[in-house]
């Protein structure tokens, strides 16, 4: 298979990306464009990315959004409480179903990368059983890493060592936390330790729900900064949401953010969830709610962007397209200046990508994963500005999915 006349990002010109089995075999630059012969995939000077990734989102609870109750105050905290709620009904194909409903929804926006947080706080481990069998069924649309995610605490929750530990010899690729949420802070320092030996121990990554609280005292992303530090497990670990930054004064983030460079740690915002979740205890003026994107970003740190919910207790929007979260992130964190614009889908593919730790297994080189989408744009700046769909997703060198273009006719006045 041939991919012609393509526009590669950060690049100028037309490409050829050949594609010999499920790999990449080459990339060649054309003098001019070219006509296709059979077989081939004319890019129409589109841009040729990498999959678009998602680093965060909760597949077990998708789709589940007023049942049996809407979050009525539209806080986390109240999210939990109907969750608990529905935790009580989900069945093994009630939570495969609807996992497989999202999953589509993701690939069809050209999404072939996805971390899920699936809740193990859970005696019978229901959902991470669902979840397992998930990953292999939807193999040929996406790649899936599962975090075992202690939805209501590792310390606070009875027997959340044991259910951590047993999640993780299932087969969960992640291990996750949630240490604001522990009943003590000395129970939250106490999760992280736990769960960053867990990790250690059995080689997983790491992906905490990191101070997702307005509350300025709520610092455990230095807690687990340093452990990844004097672990020098950086480049695995990743802490997700980090709200409460928002909220810290600069001269604690100037010293923090010193230890977060010097850690290597990786980090996911949410906006669009976040800035509807957080705020919620503000009258006026009210906090936005959301990590200082911008700021990890430019001091040179791996962030990236999630959907973090579809149509769940927590947020009761999402329809797949990570291109309209790039958006309303892009607002929320004021990151409209034209060197962000010239380069924000990175918040979607390759800083996503370097948190899934997908290394050589993510990119458009020889020797990699065919893995391939034509997005209707020629840049990033129009992707987003235009808020443009995959065209092709092309996963194993072989065409996965193809929109056709939407027509639109006026009429004569």
């Amino acid at each position: 298979m041939n991919i012609i006349n393509a526009t590669l990002r950060k690049t100028s010109g037309l490409y050829t990306v050949r594609c010999e089995g499920e790999r990449i075999s080459a990339i060649t630059l054309q003098n001019a464009s070219v006509a296709a012969q059979p077989g081939d995939i004319d890019a129409q000077g589109q841009l040729l990315i990498a999959p678009l990734v998602e680093p965060h989102i909760h597949l077990d609870a998708a789709l589940t959004a007023g049942q049996p109750e809407w979050n009525q105050s539209g806080t986390l905290f109240e999210g939990i409480e109907r969750w608990a709620q529905r935790k009580e009904t989900i069945t093994h194909e009630d939570t495969k179903q609807r996992a497989h409903t999202t999953i589509r929804m993701l690939a069809e926006h050209g999404i072939q990368h996805v971390r899920t947080h699936v809740d193990v706080t859970d005696p019978t481990l229901g959902a991470l059983k669902a979840m397992l069998e998930v990953r292999e069924e939807a193999r040929h649309l996406i790649d899936l890493q599962i975090v075992a995610f202690p939805q209501e605490g590792i310390e606070s929750y009875e027997g959340g060592r044991e259910l951590m530990t047993r999640a993780v010899e299932l087969g969960a690729d992640v291990v996750g936390g949630i240490p604001h949420f522990e009943n003590t802070r000395d129970q939250g320092v106490s999760s992280i330790k736990f769960l960053m030996d867990l990790a250690e121990r059995t080689g997983c990554l790491v992906d905490v729900h990191c101070d997702e609280t307005d509350d300025p005292q709520s610092r455990f992303l230095e807690v687990l900064a340093e452990e990844a530090r004097v672990r020098g497990m950086g480049s695995r670990v990743t802490a997700s949401h980090t709200t409460a930054m928002g909220s810290y004064d600069n001269a604690y983030c100037f010293k923090l953010f010193r230890l977060l460079n010097m850690s290597g740690i990786n980090f996911v915002s949410c906006p669009t969830e976040s800035i509807h979740l957080q705020g919620r205890f503000d009258s006026f003026p009210k906090r936005r709610g959301v990590t200082r994107v911008a700021e990890l970003d430019r001091a040179g740190m791996n962030v990236c962007l999630g959907q973090d919910s579809i149509k769940d207790p927590w947020y009761p929007l999402g329809n797949g397209n990570i291109l309209r979260v790039l958006d309303a992130g892009l607002h929320i964190c004021h990151m409209m200046g034209f060197e962000d614009l010239q380069r924000c889908l990175d918040l979607v593919t390759d800083n996503s990508a370097r948190t899934l730790n997908l290394g050589e297994g993510y990119g458009i080189a020889e020797g990699r994963p065919a893995n391939l989408v034509i997005l209707d744009a020629d840049s990033d700046y129009e992707a987003v500005r235009r808020q443009v769909k995959a065209r092709v997703s092309i996963r194993g060198g072989k065409v996965l999915m193809t929109r056709v273009p939407e027509r639109v006719e006026f009429t004569a006045a």
